[in-house]
């Protein structure tokens, strides 16, 4: 039993302990170019999630890991076979559902690490922040803790080098020989302001990538994922003891 896990705790044990944060993972479920599961977004953020939650636990840390959401939104993959969609505002019910308990039952601290890029809990949580106005929400993307550029050659945002590589390193047994995989090739808009990156529009896939991959994987590496797995849990464990230390009504600094 991982103390730390809800999913492996008891009532016993629980009961008799104060829980400051809770922790909960988000993640999808959606192809990954030709060599990686549909799942690799969930095998990713757990396995973050659960590595940094031990390392912040062993430092004292009161937290608990809830179980994962499995389905993400897709809403620009509804053409792509078996990509489950959930759409915001569904995420935006299951969030509030989950943070009434724990509101209710005075935990006032969470964290929502997100595992995929279509995730956008930004407005969600300032939703929800209104709403429950003792907690603190804290979102954060694992992808975004480190700079890529410091671990893996190519670009990419799916089933890309670091993608590959982490999954190389967590579940090596669910990647694909390498020589099967497409090269990820992203066909780029044709609207200048998104091109140049200060104009939005969702990515249709199919149009975008023939193998819906995005960034060429055939240099990852397991040695590669695992250099960046423990650079990125490291920091979100540390992200995870400042919260279960801090005074909420303090978490401001003060004038000096």
């Amino acid at each position: 039993m991982r103390p730390y896990i809800l999913s492996e705790s008891n009532w016993k044990t629980v009961k008799k302990e104060k829980t400051e944060v809770a922790l909960l993972t988000w993640g999808a479920t959606e192809a990954h170019n030709y060599h990686l599961p549909y799942g690799t977004d969930n095998y990713q953020i757990e396995a973050i999630a659960a590595e940094a939650a031990k390392i912040a636990f062993e430092k004292g840390a009161k937290l608990k890991l809830l179980p994962n959401l499995p389905f993400g939104v897709n809403t620009g993959q509804a053409d792509i076979d078996l990509d489950i969609n959930l759409y915001p505002s569904t995420q935006l019910a299951i969030l509030s559902d989950i943070f009434e308990v724990l509101n209710r039952q005075g935990i006032y601290k969470v964290i929502l690490l997100n595992g995929h890029g279509g995730n956008n809990f930004k407005p969600l949580l300032r939703e929800l922040g209104l709403k429950y106005p003792k907690m603190l929400l804290v979102t954060s993307s694992f992808f975004d803790v480190v700079h890529k550029s410091e671990f893996f050659e190519e670009k990419g945002d799916h089933a890309d080098e670091m993608e590959t590589s982490l999954m190389l390193y967590l579940r090596p047994d669910l990647v694909s020989d390498l020589k099967e995989a497409g090269e990820g090739k992203e066909k780029r808009s044709t609207i200048t302001g998104i091109r140049e990156g200060w104009a939005w529009a969702e990515r249709q896939w199919s149009m975008v990538t023939e193998d819906t991959g995005i960034g060429n994987p055939k240099k990852a590496t397991r040695e590669k994922g695992e250099n960046f797995f423990k650079a990125v849990t490291q920091k979100l464990a540390d992200l995870m003891l400042e919260i279960s230390e801090l005074d909420i009504k303090n978490r401001y600094e003060h004038d000096q």
